[in-house]
């Protein structure tokens, strides 16, 4: 071989070897070559690559081989910053918090909303036997429920939502200042009022001044008095007026300081609200002391006529 690259070497070939030529790897004719140092390769494409390239020495018959090859060799430029492919961008929705959960729930209708909008309605004696026989009705009796019903004889007038205190207390009792004269009974009173908690009590001995005159009246509820103490009060001195609520009045007839036997009224604070619109009779807790209540004695009272019952 010459050392001058500018000598076509392959043109002194032996015949035999042109006339054979040999195959490559890949099944395609093989083809000569002249090897040029990647130092002139850079001076005439001026595109950086591997050290060494081969180029086509002749423009014979294998052109498009020689150019798929060397596209296959050809080294991809790498991509500058400004040419960078975009990146897919995902948009992550905010997660809920506790806070707008709570506000995108619908708000459940309460009793107090229903009551709201409802007009007030004055209670009626069919209002208390109805609550009776719900009361009653898991445990008892068909005949034991019948037993429950009271003649509409032993109630009286109902509130129709016009009347104060006072004013109806002295409808229903026109003789008042009569029977508070001949009460002289002590661990007894002639009417008791029931209601649903002690603030409620003292708004009603407020409210009733008109009516009670020089009547004696007593606090019938826990807040602050110790049974003891009111049993005390009623062995030692006439009351005529109790107003209270049915747990403590129930307990003072358990430990035998109050007797039933004298009482001519029984007035129930039926129509009342509290602040979340609640009459006594809605609250649970009190529904089960008042009607504990009626069964100690009072039910027999107003059968037996001696006894009203009043619902203001």
């Amino acid at each position: 071989m010459a050392d001058d690259l500018g000598d076509e070497w392959w043109e002194n070939q032996p015949a035999g070897a042109a006339s054979s030529p040999e195959l490559t790897e890949k099944g395609h004719v093989w083809e000569p070559r002249r090897i040029v140092p990647c130092c002139m390769y850079h001076t005439v494409g001026g595109v950086p690559g591997d050290k060494w390239r081969t180029m086509k020495a002749s423009d014979g018959e294998g052109r498009g081989d020689t150019e798929m090859m060397q596209q296959e060799t050809a080294p991809v430029p790498a991509l500058s910053k400004k040419t960078r492919q975009p990146k897919e961008c995902f948009l992550v929705q905010p997660k809920e918090t506790k806070e707008n959960a709570t506000k995108t729930r619908k708000r459940r209708k309460k009793i107090t909303d229903v009551l709201a909008k409802s007009e007030p309605k004055p209670g009626t004696p069919e209002d208390l036997q109805k609550l009776m026989k719900d009361y009653y009705s898991s445990n008892r009796s068909v005949i034991e429920l019948e037993e429950l019903n009271l003649p509409d004889s032993c109630f009286l007038k109902a509130n129709d939502l016009t009347h104060s205190l006072s004013s109806y207390l002295k409808e229903i009792c026109p003789k008042w200042v009569k029977l508070r004269k001949n009460h002289n009974e002590k661990k007894s009173v002639l009417m008791l009022i029931i209601c649903s908690s002690a603030l409620r009590a003292l708004e009603l001995i407020r409210s009733m001044t008109a009516f009670r005159g020089d009547s004696k009246v007593m606090k019938l509820f826990a807040k602050h008095i110790k049974v003891q103490e009111q049993v005390k009060l009623l062995e030692k001195r006439v009351v005529h007026l109790g107003v209270g609520t049915p747990g403590r009045i129930k307990e003072l007839i358990k430990q035998g300081g109050l007797n039933l036997n004298p009482l001519k009224f029984l007035v129930f604070d039926w129509n009342w609200r509290d602040q979340k619109l609640r009459r006594m009779m809605d609250i649970p807790e009190i529904r089960k002391e008042v009607f504990e209540l009626l069964e100690m004695g009072v039910l027999s009272l107003c059968k037996s006529e001696s006894l009203k019952l009043g619902l203001f």
